[in-house]
């Protein structure tokens, strides 16, 4: 319980000073703690809380445009994310989150930058959306996306909350359907929700205090593409 409060704390943290870490530290850690089944779900309840309230209280930052175009991809992308939670192994499913995290890492660190066109958004919305029910990780995608795009720290965090706010509601109602919501998914989420609130309170004062967003955002994709794919080979 103390492992699960502490992996929770810190990743809601770096959610609200990125935007979008929390799975990305949550997940692999929660992994070796509850196993990854449990991991996704009860990760995927609690940082629905947290991109709620960080989608309500910075709406007036949202990109409303850019986010109806990738949540109208990524939506359709949430079964089948479930289908594959169900077919491919665990190993598989690490493989395939360091690829997505390293592209992504690899197009902010080039200074890659795209015109927010419908089709670069919505294939970014349909990888986040087979991401959050398969892996539980779906913030690279649109991290890398939103980073060429060039949008200032508080559009970029706003703009993904809401769109994970929905997509979160979405994968939640899907675990629910699908029987993946156990006691364990649940006993994550209680124990997880007092270190969640005091994470997301150090993480908000740390974004006001910051001076190299782009930065922030480069060196979490790197610890996240090292991580994952340290687990990948591992096995």
């Amino acid at each position: 319980m103390l492992a699960v409060a502490l992996i929770l704390g810190v990743a809601a943290c770096a959610q609200v000073v990125t935007g979008f870490g929390y799975s990305l530290l949550s997940v692999p850690l929660l992994g070796l703690v509850v196993g990854p089944v449990d991991a996704v779900v009860g990760s995927t309840i609690l940082v629905l809380f947290v991109n709620l309230v960080m989608a309500v209280r910075d709406r007036s930052h949202v990109r409303w445009a850019v986010a109806r175009t990738v949540l109208v991809a990524g939506l359709p992308g949430l079964p089948i994310g479930l289908w594959l939670l169900h077919v491919l192994t665990a190993r598989t499913l690490s493989v395939l989150i360091a690829v997505v995290v390293l592209a992504g890492t690899v197009a902010i660190g080039a200074g890659l930058r795209i015109r927010p066109r419908s089709l670069t958004l919505a294939a970014a919305g349909l990888l986040s959306g087979v991401l959050t029910t398969s892996a539980g990780v779906n913030g690279p995608p649109m991290a890398a996306v939103f980073s060429a795009m060039g949008l200032p720290p508080r559009p970029f965090r706003a703009t993904l909350a809401a769109v994970f706010a929905v997509a979160g509601l979405g994968a939640v109602a899907g675990f629910a359907v699908t029987g993946q919501i156990t006691s364990t998914a649940w006993l994550v989420t209680m124990v997880g929700g007092p270190a969640v609130v005091a994470g997301w309170l150090a993480g908000d004062r740390i974004f006001t205090r910051l001076t190299n967003f782009r930065t922030v955002v480069l060196c979490a994709l790197v610890l996240a593409s090292l991580t994952t794919l340290g687990r990948a080979v591992a096995g």
